[in-house]
């Protein structure tokens, strides 16, 4: 009875051995198991902020997912960065053959030629007729129809130059054609640019490209006397107005007369003008009054409407100051209402030959008839 009483005493008494023991370790048992449970359990937020108990390896996924849908392989990407690079050459060439400021008249070599037109268009009163449409022109090459790339109908400044005959057989005309230079410049452009070139038997440039006040001013010093380098001065003045800042050019050439001591010779200044692409406008200006002497002989007077004719202007002979201001008004409302047409060519080949233009007008409703004015042709040079 003793031992087995002992021995349930000795049982018991382990078990409250062992029992000890494990009551003082589960604080620190359930802490353990707590924190690897939440350690487990996956954030609920977007983390905007990191705790330091993190790994900086779990956030790095996280960042990178919301991006990786919206980007693309490489391959990819290569490709599309390779598109804009191939289509910006062909819209650079397409805005070159197509250019919409250029209005001058001119021949541009990129690469395909494509031949610019200054057209002016005049009803039968001699009217300046504005507001028609790419579709009322046609443009023919040595008789073979082109078709119109560019057409505009801006108000383009001009780079012009002014050729003043201070011959001495201006004298007693020379204020009058001041006073109708002065209202020339204020109907033109406000930002044209002007300059002069003054000639009896030679050819000076007065004033470089300035503006329009200047340029009269210029004209208050000069004597009239010589003889008249017609043709000298015309050379000058084409070749200067090429350095114009603007794209549109045109010359003003007034005189009372023909030419009587240029070096060059007529022949030669008709190919420079061929070749130029310049507009030229000239006022043939006689004694007003009548009587003898009073008029230009008709080779001088068939000489500037030929020197105007090539290139697409006009050539005006006004009888009375109210003319004469009439006339070159008339010029300077001209060069701000006028077309600018270009086409490329059908035929290529760059010979250097004369190719022979003809620009027709097919009248909107309401005009029986619509008279054109257009440089009449170009060389066709390499």
């Amino acid at each position: 009875m003793f031992r087995y009483l002992f021995s349930r005493h000795r049982a018991i008494f382990y078990l409250i051995a062992a029992a000890i023991p494990c009551l003082l370790l589960s604080p620190v048992l359930i802490k353990n198991v707590l924190a690897v449970q939440q350690s487990q359990v996956p954030p609920q937020s977007s983390q905007p902020i990191q705790s330091p108990s993190q790994p900086a390896t779990q956030t790095k996924p996280e960042q990178k997912q919301e991006p990786k849908p919206e980007q693309k392989p490489a391959s990819e990407q290569s490709q599309e960065k390779s598109k804009p690079d191939e289509k910006s050459p062909e819209t650079t060439i397409q805005l070159q053959k197509k250019p919409a400021t250029d209005d001058d008249g001119k021949t541009f070599r990129i690469p395909t030629e494509v031949v610019t037109l200054t057209v002016t268009v005049t009803d039968p009163y001699n009217r300046l007729v504005t507001g028609l449409d790419k579709k009322n022109f046609e443009i023919f090459e040595d008789k073979v129809r082109q078709s119109i790339g560019f057409f505009s109908e801006d108000d383009a400044p001009v780079s012009l130059g002014i050729i003043f005959d201070v011959s001495g057989s201006m004298k007693g005309k020379l204020d009058r054609a001041r006073d109708a230079l002065k209202a020339f410049i204020e109907t033109s452009h406000r930002d044209d640019d002007f300059f002069l070139v003054g000639f009896n038997q030679r050819a000076n440039l007065l004033a470089e490209f300035t503006d329009g006040t200047s340029l009269v001013n210029k004209l208050t010093l000069v004597d009239p006397r010589g003889q008249t380098a017609l043709y000298d001065a015309a050379y000058l003045g084409v070749e200067k107005v090429k350095q114009g800042r603007h794209q549109k050019r045109a010359v003003l050439l007034i005189s009372d007369g023909q030419d009587n001591s240029s070096r060059y010779t007529y022949s030669e200044l008709r190919k420079l003008l061929k070749e130029a692409n310049v507009q030229i406008y000239s006022i043939g200006i006689v004694e007003f009054g009548g009587g003898a002497g009073s008029g230009l002989d008709v080779q001088g007077q068939g000489i500037l409407e030929e020197i105007a004719q090539v290139t697409g202007g006009k050539a005006f002979f006004p009888r009375s100051p109210a003319e004469l201001e009439d006339a070159v008004t008339r010029i300077a409302l001209e060069l701000r209402h006028q077309y600018s047409i270009g086409y490329e060519p059908t035929n290529v080949d760059r010979n250097g030959q004369w190719r022979k233009i003809k620009v027709s007008v097919k009248p909107p409703r309401g005009f029986n008839h619509l008279s054109v004015r257009a440089k009449d042709g170009y060389f066709a040079v390499k």
